[in-house]
């Protein structure tokens, strides 16, 4: 059911039966690098686009999910994906590979746990069995597309952030043997801070992070303390800082994490950290998961936080509206 602040309990608790993560070649020198399923030495191929590039990440990442799911990808009743750009090129293709039925979903760098959130409502329906659900971006083709092609060059200042070339995908199904649950999600809202410019994205995301943990907590009559980690998907080091100061909570400081802050460590290359819906995938579904399975975590809030301009937007001089949705999952040892 729904409440009317947008948080939804499952019943039937869907597990996440397996997840994929493939990354390219710049992302071994994540923090979270030996979590992932496969790190590609290349962004593209020889005669491949930047966008055929993603598609193919999508398609590797997809494959790999399903193949540690045990499960094949005909017996998959849906495909859940987004990307960041233009009507969801990558991923539409890789829905041509993969031929199983596809939903599309944009919520920004939020993509990824709004494809879990719909996923688990099909399988707790009944309209599913087996959802594939996830999301993914690619630095050269998000540069090009939002900021200035790579081949410019172009200065950034501190606030900027770095866009991960990933695609991270889970494997849902209700009733999976010793694998991590879901058993409530927030559905975002848009808040919009104000914030206009696009090379400070933390500033403008913290405020709908801070609006969907607000209420997820509220909801579920939870504490920050409740829970072993409460990771954001790419606020950055900024964003994430901006984020605790929003927070009285004693707890705020260890808790509240955030997946862009920690993705390249403290390696200043990086400037703010690492951004796109690749990056909070690439987290959740690689190191986060493994730290379920491993019992070292029992509940989590997973929140991927996401901003919603586009390059007409920006230069109209709006504002950028933001969203996040929240994902709570726990280990449930199923025999």
């Amino acid at each position: 059911m729904v409440n009317a602040f947008g948080t939804i309990q499952f019943k039937e608790m869907p597990s996440i039966a397996s997840t994929g993560v493939v990354v390219g070649p710049v992302e071994k020198e994540s923090f979270f690098a030996d979590a992932f399923d496969e790190i590609l030495p290349l962004e593209n191929e020889k005669g491949e686009t930047y966008e055929q590039a993603n598609t193919r990440f999508i398609e590797k990442a997809c494959t790999i999910t399903v193949r540690k799911g045990y499960e094949q990808m005909e017996n998959v009743d849906v495909f859940i994906g987004g990307d960041l750009i233009n009507q969801l090129s990558p991923t539409n293709f890789a829905a041509r590979k993969l031929a199983i039925p596809f939903l599309g979903v944009f919520s920004a760098c939020a993509s990824s746990m709004e494809s879990l959130i719909i996923g688990s409502l099909l399988l707790e329906s009944g309209n599913a069995k087996s959802v594939l659900a996830g999301a993914s971006s690619h630095h050269p083709s998000v540069e090009r597309q939002f900021r200035y092609p790579i081949e410019y060059g172009a200065q950034k200042p501190g606030s900027a952030q770095w866009t991960v070339t990933a695609a991270g995908f889970a494997l849902l199904q209700k009733h999976a043997k010793n694998a991590p649950i879901i058993t409530h999600a927030t559905i975002g809202k848009v808040v919009d801070g104000g914030q206009t410019n696009p090379l400070h994205m933390g500033a403008a995301m913290a405020p709908a992070a801070r609006d969907t943990i607000e209420r997820h907590l509220k909801n579920t009559n939870s504490s920050m303390a409740d829970y072993d980690v409460i990771m954001t998907g790419d606020l950055g080091k900024i964003g994430l800082s901006i984020l605790k100061e929003m927070f009285q909570d004693e707890n705020s400081g260890v808790i509240l994490q955030d997946a862009g802050a920690s993705f390249y460590g403290e390696n200043s290359f990086f400037n703010a950290g690492a951004s796109g819906a690749g990056c909070s995938a690439a987290v959740f579904f690689s190191y986060i998961y493994d730290q379920l399975k491993k019992g070292v975590y029992s509940r989590v809030l997973l929140v991927a936080t996401g901003a919603l301009l586009s390059p007409l937007t920006f230069q109209q001089g709006e504002t950028i509206p933001c969203i996040a949705h929240a994902i709570e999952c726990r280990m449930e040892k199923r025999g």
